[in-house]
């Protein structure tokens, strides 16, 4: 038993004072509500994080409100959830915090420890959204300032949740944006070209068909933002299989990827519309047809892709443009895929285009193999 007791002591002694473990716990506690919160404001992320808001208030219940209705309330005396919920709302018409006393949160229960109760509201880019309380029995100054220290922070984690459901919806439009410059005319030559095999060599038809059907399949997917490598290079396959159908000999394909990074995870469609530019413009117009290089290589903490072809290039002065977004340039969502990978990994991780007339165009991405909050 004594050596139990100093070694407790000297656990308490390496953790530091008592203020530092008090610090730790805090912030330990408010790590537990955040994943909640940045779900946004609704009854279940409200009652994910409702136990670890009070334990960082300290108070015998809390309860969050939105301008509508009571979301979710933790703690002792539920009878006083009505209480919460009207306190709630007097907050959010006032756009501050207020306090009630024991003649607003009067009851028959006994020994009831809610005898009073702070409002604070909560404010997600100048908008009031709802509003945190804090019940307790006895009130204080320091609960007063804790209650709205608690509030603003909540509020900051709402407006996190925002601006990432935000981004969420920029990512959805941008890929659909992307599906429509794609579409059309791939899916007209690639019908075009299955239709010429459907009397001459009606397996290679069926094949193809089949290709087809997983291409459009992956492409037209909706429920990710991230896929792996692997998936990526499986539908830039299919794809180069269904142009080769049409181009024949004229279209040669080299592709060299190192295994360990087929799990990587990439933005979704940022590799094909580099293979069908490489193809419609490197390779297209050229009388003799052309050869494109696919390689994934293992760099460290990156993975590097570059896409190639020894087509007829293009004026490095168009490419900037169709970096920056020029709509009427004939490029088939190189911007679209510049950005996503910009706003994915930062600025540093665009599109890299080396180009010029006659020599050919390489395009080269580069993804960390680990980002925060990218995972397939």
């Amino acid at each position: 038993m004594l050596f139990e007791g100093l070694r407790s002591r000297w656990y308490a002694r390496q953790l530091g004072s008592d203020a530092d473990l008090a610090t730790f716990r805090t912030l330990h506690t408010a790590s537990l509500a955040s994943p909640a919160l940045r779900e946004g404001l609704n009854r279940a992320s409200v009652e994910r994080s409702l136990k670890h808001l009070r334990n960082l208030l300290g108070t015998p219940a809390v309860a969050i409100a939105d301008t509508g209705s009571l979301l979710g309330y933790d703690g002792l005396s539920t009878h006083h959830a009505d209480h919460a919920e009207a306190l709630a709302h007097r907050a959010v018409e006032a756009t501050g915090t207020v306090v009630a006393g024991r003649a607003e949160l009067a009851c028959d229960t006994q020994g009831c420890l809610v005898q009073h109760a702070i409002a604070s509201p909560l404010v997600i880019e100048d908008r009031v959204a709802g509003a945190l309380v804090a019940l307790t029995d006895q009130p204080s100054a320091s609960l007063l300032r804790a209650t709205e220290e608690v509030a603003s922070w909540v509020s900051g984690q709402l407006e996190l949740a925002e601006l990432d459901e935000s981004r969420h919806r920029l990512v959805r439009a941008e890929v659909r944006a992307l599906r429509a410059q794609i579409s059309p005319h791939f899916v007209y030559n690639s019908l075009g070209a299955i239709a010429s095999f459907v009397r001459t060599d009606p397996d290679r038809a069926r094949e193809l068909l089949l290709e087809f059907a997983d291409f459009t399949r992956y492409s037209f997917r909706t429920h990710c933002e991230f896929t792996t490598l692997a998936e990526e290079l499986r539908s830039v396959e299919r794809y180069l299989l269904l142009e080769q159908a049409r181009f024949g000999d004229r279209l040669r394909v080299t592709l060299s990827v190192a295994p360990e990074v087929l799990p990587v995870a990439v933005p979704f469609l940022c590799i094909q519309p580099l293979v069908e530019n490489a193809v419609r413009h490197g390779l297209a117009a050229s009388e003799g047809g052309g050869h494109v290089r696919i390689t994934a290589r293992d760099q460290g903490q990156e993975c590097v892709i570059e896409v190639e072809d020894d087509g007829i290039g293009e004026d490095p002065e168009r490419v900037r443009r169709a970096l920056a977004g020029d709509d009427a340039l004939d490029s088939v969502g190189l911007g679209n895929v510049d950005s996503r990978l910009r706003n994915a990994y930062g600025d540093e991780h665009g599109l890299v285009v080396e180009t010029a007339p006659g020599a050919g165009t390489k395009v080269i991405v580069r993804v960390p193999k680990f980002a925060p909050g990218v995972r397939a």
